[in-house]
């Protein structure tokens, strides 16, 4: 039996409550997270920001594609990065503005 409208509407509404509470959290998490490592205090254009991010994301997702398609986990010296990157310690800022 097909559901009426009404009710499809309503569980719609539903999941789009819990996307924009699931959606807090995350941006609670990652703004403790950023906060903690400092980057509250530093000046930086929204938009550059947000490029910084895209970066992260990408250098993130690349690394799970190699676990994903090797099967394993890399060891503690393999690079997960793509060529060229460094790992920054936690607390560094990367950047020519010579703030840190």
């Amino acid at each position: 039996m097909k559901k009426p409208s009404s009710k499809i509407r309503d569980e719609i509404a539903k999941l789009q409550e819990q996307l924009k509470q699931a959606e807090t959290r995350e941006a609670e998490r990652i703004g403790r997270i950023a906060l903690k490592a400092g980057l509250g205090e530093i000046e930086i254009d929204e938009i550059e920001l947000h490029a910084a991010f895209e970066a992260l994301v990408m250098r993130f997702r690349q690394r799970q594609g190699v676990i994903a398609s090797t099967g394993r986990k890399r060891s503690a010296g393999e690079n997960g990065g793509p060529a060229g990157t460094t790992t920054l310690a936690p607390g560094t800022a990367e950047g020519s503005s010579g703030e840190a």
